[in-house]
């Protein structure tokens, strides 16, 4: 709003000689840090009264993992409150409404839909988990599975609907293969002249195809950050570094010249998610001063599936969905070992009559406290290893 503001007066403040008071809100890389230190303060001040509200409500934490050993080593989690993510995605969007194009970007326009609905959706679940104890006996403790993927699965299908006719250029809609050339390589003065041709061999995707992908991108990476959320700031740090990547690819998508030079994907537009993605890693930052071990607060259903999903519609806005399985590759062994310890159980009980495990406990993160890393050592670790795939994420962009 205030970049609109700005943009909106600009012929008033020139006339009075005032319009180097606010140059810098043309400035996107700008609006995009000032975001991320915006999300971080009110997320900051607000962020102790929210937790306070929380507790005094008593919606509190009390896991139950399905193993005793566990149970005992995270005993001390009981009673700690959640729906913290409701900090998160308040600081993120207000943050965007005030820095970003609001009112002309539908980039914009969608990003802020993902994070209010999948947001909606954790904050319902969240609520009726954490509040069945007062209500009456018999009535659900939160959403059934299936309904919650019912709607991951068909919010992510219309969102990569509007995505798609969103797009303006067949740039929009390639499907960017690993070390593949997006355009035919041109010297730097000709790109600036003409847009450079797209390279044979590259597949610009239907509208079907398209939205497919843009689900699964959304709803899995949903799910994914959502199973990573159980240890203190293991799903918070992880998606500080992802949110961070994802700035910068962000901010080459949007630079004709950046991704011309770099041969990946330009969708004019999605320049103005830096502002977004930004304000998700400042809030982010923020949460983890309450979060940090021992955690004072943690994000729930409520954070995680919003910003999962938020994560996952940067990657399909930019093109940059095989990215998004390096930067969330710690969300994505998450998911993968829950698959594969629940399909592999199911699969020996059907054939020799009693269930077996791979992972001593999914997600894989417990597999590892159970095998003697303490917490703080399994989330540092894990950050390790996200900074790692991230490092490798962003150089294989120059190798095409």
């Amino acid at each position: 709003m205030l970049y609109n503001l700005t943009a909106a007066t600009q012929s008033w403040l020139d006339d009075r000689g005032l319009s180097w008071l606010v140059m810098v809100m043309h400035q996107l890389e700008f609006r995009a840090l000032f975001a991320a230190l915006l999300s971080f303060v009110l997320v900051l001040t607000f962020g102790p009264r929210v937790i306070r509200w929380l507790a005094r409500r008593k919606i509190g934490d009390a896991p139950e993992f399905g193993n005793d050993s566990l149970n005992q080593l995270m005993q001390s989690r009981a009673g700690t409150p959640t729906m913290g993510g409701i900090i998160i995605c308040g600081a993120l969007i207000a943050s965007t409404i005030l820095l970003a194009d609001v009112i002309h970007n539908r980039y914009i326009h969608l990003g802020l839909i993902v994070v209010l609905c999948y947001a909606i959706l954790g904050g319902v679940d969240d609520w009726l988990k954490l509040t069945q104890s007062r209500r009456s006996p018999g009535i659900r403790d939160g959403l059934f599975a299936w309904e919650k993927l019912l709607f991951q699965v068909g919010f992510g299908l219309l969102v990569g609907f509007f995505l798609y006719r969103s797009g303006t250029s067949p740039d929009a809609h390639v499907l960017n293969i690993p070390f593949q050339r997006t355009y035919l390589p041109t010297p730097s003065i000709e790109s600036l002249i003409q847009p450079p041709a797209i390279a044979g061999g590259v597949w610009i995707l239907g509208i079907g195809c398209f939205t497919i992908i843009a689900m699964l991108a959304i709803a899995g990476t949903s799910n994914a950050v959502n199973m990573t959320d159980g240890m203190d700031g293991l799903a918070t740090g992880t998606l500080i570094i992802a949110s961070l990547a994802m700035m910068v690819l962000v901010w080459i998508a949007g630079s004709p010249r950046a991704s011309y030079f770099l041969l990946v994907p330009s969708v004019p537009g999605t320049g103005e998610l830096m502002v977004m993605a930004g304000a998700m890693a400042g809030a982010c930052l923020g949460f983890l001063w309450f979060n940090c071990s021992p955690a004072r607060v943690f994000m729930g259903d409520t954070g995680s599936l919003a910003l999962g999903g938020l994560l996952g519609y940067f990657a399909v806005a930019i093109r940059q969905e095989f990215l998004l399985l390096l930067i969330g590759g710690i969300f994505f062994l998450e998911l993968g070992s829950i698959v594969v310890q629940t399909s592999w159980f199911k699969w020996t009980r059907r054939k020799y009559g009693q269930g077996r495990r791979i992972f001593r406990c999914a997600p894989i993160h417990h597999h590892f406290h159970l095998g003697g890393w303490k917490e703080q050592q399994v989330v540092v670790r894990f950050w390790i290893v996200s900074v790692v795939l991230t490092m490798i994420a962003l150089v294989s962009l120059k190798l095409r």
